[in-house]
């Protein structure tokens, strides 16, 4: 049974705060008596004053519903009485209806494995389900945290579990996400297949290309990464729930572990299966390891794309001026009508957060010993927040700029006319020598290579008209 303990009678009642007295191995533990939590979390909340950063609502999602399946899996094989496990249920319902929500207060940096993150969860939902059986917040004879919301389970099973279940329902969404940019893009490819543009290699002119031929390579690699994705899923859904603390599932009920497992496909929507090892599944993070460098794969190829725009889109005088990104925001404090390509600015940045995460998590992922990788805090900080950033960002980024991008026709006629890059597809008719002759007139007098090829009588009038088609100029070979 909780005490209960008040400051000093001195002191206003203003700046009085009461506490409730629990206990665990170590001792006696102030908490707040208003609190869910008890005296596990409270010594995280002592121990690990770190960052401010709380578990992301995702994480949390995920962990109640391990829990709630949990109780159900044990109530069904006869091991937690029905009074006990439907009041666990319950709580753990309310929650994931987004109840009490402000109760799961563990800083991301905290020990290893996620032991108060789990212990968080079993206090909280025990308190919560005391209280529906008519019972006060602290008194365990009721419902224990240990006992009873983590029967059959560990922090080393439970928290695994958790963060696949929560990077799957978030990898879902980015998927989601990339999907409508790559419409965009290849809605834009469309828009803009007949415009001829000068290539560029090495930042230098080079052959022509169609503008929505750039925009449909953009959307293959959205396409390509999205399928890496979900291949990344699928290893997500093979959890290690049943391992328990070595992955050899003692003070697991087999009829236990048989059901939970069904039980949480139920609860999450995901098709998750029992891992075909579990102590090698407890040991190895191998597959968050796996989702982090496809998302810094993704990033690496954002951050191409973001860059290709910012320079089309560059000037509007001194610049290449091809492209125009819709105006967001003023783009500086000094310099007047000054409009920058703030929303491609900000995607790449959250790219740049990505790619350092997976540094994180890469270092992280080698940092297990013997049974257990104890570094899955920060392993699953980094992925649920590259996650959710990601696909915000993308989100944006495709509702402020991509769906607004306008081609400007002229200033792309004006620049491929004059280019070198047009002189190679007079090659095959005039001969290379002839055509560098063309070209280098052409830049001597600054004129269109089309116009010199004319004043020269090298090629009749209707094969340059044939020979600068824009299609002909830019051909798609399949």
């Amino acid at each position: 049974m909780a005490e209960k303990v008040t400051n000093s009678k001195a002191e206003s009642s203003a700046s009085k705060k009461e506490f409730r007295i629990e206990h665990d191995y170590l001792g006696k533990v102030e908490v707040p008596i208003d609190s869910y939590w008890g005296a596990q979390t409270q010594r995280a909340i002592i121990n690990f004053p770190i960052s401010g950063l709380k578990p992301f609502k995702e994480f949390t999602m995920a962990i109640i519903s391990v829990k709630r399946a949990a109780a159900e899996a044990n109530m069904k094989a006869g091991l937690l009485n029905e009074k006990k496990a439907k009041a666990i249920i319950h709580a753990a319902d309310e929650i994931l209806e987004g109840k009490l929500a402000n109760q799961f207060v563990v800083d991301v940096y905290q020990a290893g494995a996620g032991t108060s993150n789990n212990m968080n969860a079993n206090e909280v939902l025990a308190n919560r389900a005391i209280e529906l059986l008519g019972g006060k917040i602290g008194d365990y004879s009721l419902i224990h945290p240990n006992d009873d919301v983590n029967m059959g389970q560990s922090t080393n099973d439970v928290i695994p579990t958790s963060i696949r279940i929560a990077c799957a329902w978030l990898t879902k969404e980015l998927i989601d996400a990339l999907e409508l940019l790559r419409n965009e893009f290849d809605r834009k490819s469309q828009e803009f297949d007949g415009i001829v543009k000068s290539g560029r290699t090495h930042l230098m002119d080079a052959a022509p290309i169609r503008l929505g031929q750039e925009f449909k390579a953009w959307a293959l690699t959205l396409k390509k990464h999205m399928d890496q994705l979900k291949a990344a899923i699928k290893s997500l859904l093979e959890v290690n729930i049943g391992a328990t603390a070595v992955g050899t599932g003692l003070n697991a009920n087999p009829k236990y572990v048989v059901e939970v497992i069904k039980i949480l496909c139920r609860i999450t929507k995901l098709d998750l299966k029992g891992a075909e090892n579990l102590p090698q599944a407890t040991q190895s993070v191998t597959d968050f390891l796996m989702l982090s460098s496809v998302l810094r794969g993704l990033s690496a190829d954002l951050v191409k794309i973001m860059n290709d725009i910012r320079l089309m889109n560059s000037g509007p005088i001194t610049g290449f001026g091809e492209i125009q990104l819709p105006a967001v925001q003023p783009g500086s404090s000094i310099m007047p009508g000054k409009v920058n390509p703030s929303m491609a600015e900000m995607l790449t940045m959250v790219c740049f957060q990505e790619i350092g995460d997976d540094t994180a998590i890469s270092l992280s992922s080698q940092a297990g010993q013997l049974e257990l990788n104890v570094m899955t805090p920060l392993i699953n900080f980094c992925l649920l927040r590259d996650l959710i950033i990601l696909r915000n960002a993308i989100l944006a980024f495709t509702d402020k700029a991509a769906k607004g991008i306008i081609a400007n026709k002229d200033r792309m006629r004006e620049l491929l006319e004059k280019t070198p890059g047009v002189g190679l597809v007079l090659n095959p008719y005039i001969g290379y020598e002839k055509s560098a002759e063309v070209v280098k007139r052409a830049i001597a007098e600054n004129k269109s290579v089309k116009d010199v090829v004319k004043e020269m009588g090298l090629l009749s009038d209707k094969q340059i008209e044939s020979i600068f088609d824009p299609h002909n100029l830019a051909p798609e070979k399949k």
